[in-house]
């Protein structure tokens, strides 16, 4: 039998390496140091639970193999067994193939943020004060969407209008647990939600009932568990402290709480004054930061390996749309995948899973298709 394990390995190396080191991580997980190490034991746990996933349909088609193979012996040999048994061998040979079919589809690389939480900006673009009031409207939906999924979020910074919209608002997303399933995770579905978002209605401030067109933008950011990931020198920050402001101007507090933070080697700036501690606003942008330069090398990265990631839309440009949200028609389209439905005031309400999906099955049959070109 010992051939045979060693055959198994050899027929998906890969798999087997995954194994070994879900078993380094799990000792690693019980050790004293990492359990005093919340951030890093939540990272460790991320790649255990994603890892985790293979593994199960590793083990499970080692196990589906070896009582094949083991039947196959005893029918083989002849006698009262193998009469008894030889019926039932090519239904088991069938589920060998299933089981060597379900690891390959898990061995196709998935993007390794699919598990993370993340933070989500949406900022308002053209069309002024509708469209502040239309980023209203996508962080809502992206609020009730997390809380249908058993989601927590938290608005880590928010610039509000007179009217109640938002010239851009920073929220966190978080399971309250790392998914078994790396595709169960977070960034697996809201990473699909970056780029510009198109609305056409008539707005609050239209008197003669015209349709206008605006636009708000979504930058989604896999957020960093262990500060450690990311290196930041003190001394490539710039820290300045200043007094929280409401809409219009309208003071919120009297004490130099706000925190604007300058990472000097990139030129990229956090504000953050929702807080009234200045040491809570400094976590929150530290928070925001590093999720930036996480992408940025990310981003980086990607360029020098000629890698096509999906990229996040910077500006705020209606030609740039990836979806487009018409009220009068109650219609929701997503010009990547073709999707389209006249439910938009359901979607607005959170229940964005069907344009999601569609979104995933595109992006999961392309991951097929390169994995089937590389074989």
């Amino acid at each position: 039998m010992e051939e045979q394990k060693v055959d198994a390995q050899a027929e998906f190396p890969a798999a087997a390496a995954i194994l070994a080191e879900y078993k380094d991580i799990e000792k690693q997980m019980a050790s004293p140091e990492v359990l005093g190490k919340p951030e890093k034991l939540r990272s460790l746990g991320r790649r255990y639970a994603e890892l985790g996933h293979i593994v199960n349909h590793y083990l499970n088609w080692q196990k589906t193999r070896q009582d094949y193979l083991d039947m196959r012996e005893i029918v083989a040999a002849g006698g009262e067994d193998a009469e008894l048994f030889a019926p039932e061998l090519p239904a088991l040979e069938e589920k060998v193939a299933e089981a060597a079919t379900a690891l390959r589809d898990a061995l196709i690389p998935r993007d390794a943020d699919d598990s993370r939480d993340v933070i989500l900006e949406v900022k308002a673009g053209e069309g002024g004060e509708e469209s502040a009031l239309f980023a209203g409207d996508l962080l809502r939906m992206y609020q009730r969407y997390a809380e249908g999924r058993g989601w927590s979020t938290e608005i880590l910074s928010a610039n509000l209008t007179d009217m109640g919209g938002y010239k851009d608002v920073q929220l966190a997303i978080k399971a309250k647990q790392v998914p078994e399933d790396p595709a169960a995770g977070v960034w697996a579905s809201m990473k699909f939600e970056a780029g510009v978002h198109r609305v056409q209605r008539v707005p609050v401030t239209e008197s003669q009932g015209r349709i206008h067109t605006s636009a708000a933008g979504v930058l989604v950011f896999a957020e960093v568990d262990d500060p450690g990931e990311i290196e930041i020198n003190d001394n490539d920050l710039r820290i300045d402290v200043y007094r929280s402001s409401g809409p219009g101007g309208q003071s919120v507090n009297t004490t130099d709480s706000a925190v604007r933070i300058t990472h000097l080697p990139t030129g990229i700036v956090v504000s953050m004054q929702d807080e009234k501690s200045q040491i809570r606003n400094r976590e929150a942008a530290m928070r925001v930061l590093r999720a930036r330069l996480r992408q940025q090398q990310l981003d980086e990265q990607a360029e020098k390996e000629a890698a096509q990631r999906r990229s996040q839309v910077r500006t705020v440009d209606r030609s740039e749309r990836i979806r487009t949200y018409n009220f009068p028609e109650n219609r929701i389209s997503d010009h990547r995948t073709g999707y389209k439905a006249y439910n938009l005031d359901a979607v607005l309400d959170g229940n964005l899973q069907e344009v999601i999906d569609s979104l995933i099955d595109a992006d999961n049959a392309e991951r097929l298709a390169q994995a089937a070109e590389n074989e």
